[in-house]
């Protein structure tokens, strides 16, 4: 692909996932909003892509559009039948809003026209990511990934432990 051609996909996949991202903020419906950041997540992940991210890709689209946004969908939506309620949000603090997004895009087109050309190299285009991480992962970093998933797993029973703590002592009050 030609360098007009690429700058075009990227150009598109961003203008998407900023389109999206602001329908979710901007969104007075819980359920669209949700959508909307569908919309958000496959873009962000089409822009690891294309910028040669791909295990970062596909974490996102495993992790954010296969597990926690599934989970939000069915919870808004369940809740929304059960209560029989129409579930909507308001937008609250547009002008510190407002001042963050112009700050923020303030210091990217900063970093952007300061750090040169956006497209990566072509040397970051050959090879597998997945697979160096993958060696790396069972080789040389085993024991912090082990360490890591021990935290995790500890921190997975600690928040069970409290939760079940706390609906024990409602139930005898």
């Amino acid at each position: 692909m030609n360098q007009l051609t690429l700058s075009i996909i990227f150009y598109l996949f961003a203008a998407v996932t900023v389109v999206s991202a602001a329908f979710v903020v901007f969104s007075k419906n819980v359920i669209y909003s949700a959508f909307a950041l569908l919309f958000t997540l496959f873009g962000v992940a089409a822009l690891y892509v294309f910028l040669s991210a791909d295990f970062i890709a596909i974490t996102q689209l495993v992790v954010y559009v296969g597990g926690i946004l599934v989970l939000l969908l069915f919870g808004v939506m369940f809740t929304n039948t059960i209560m029989q309620t129409d579930i909507k949000t308001d937008v609250m603090h547009v002008v510190p809003g407002t001042i963050l997004l112009i700050l923020m895009i303030a210091g990217m087109l900063y970093t952007f026209y300061t750090t040169g050309d956006w497209m990566p190299g072509e040397a970051q285009l050959q090879g597998s990511v997945v697979q160096r991480i993958g060696i790396e992962t069972m080789s040389r970093y085993m024991l912090p990934f082990e360490m890591a998933s021990v935290v995790l797993l500890v921190a997975l029973l600690g928040a069970a432990f409290l939760a079940r703590y706390d609906k024990a002592h409602k139930n005898e009050h």
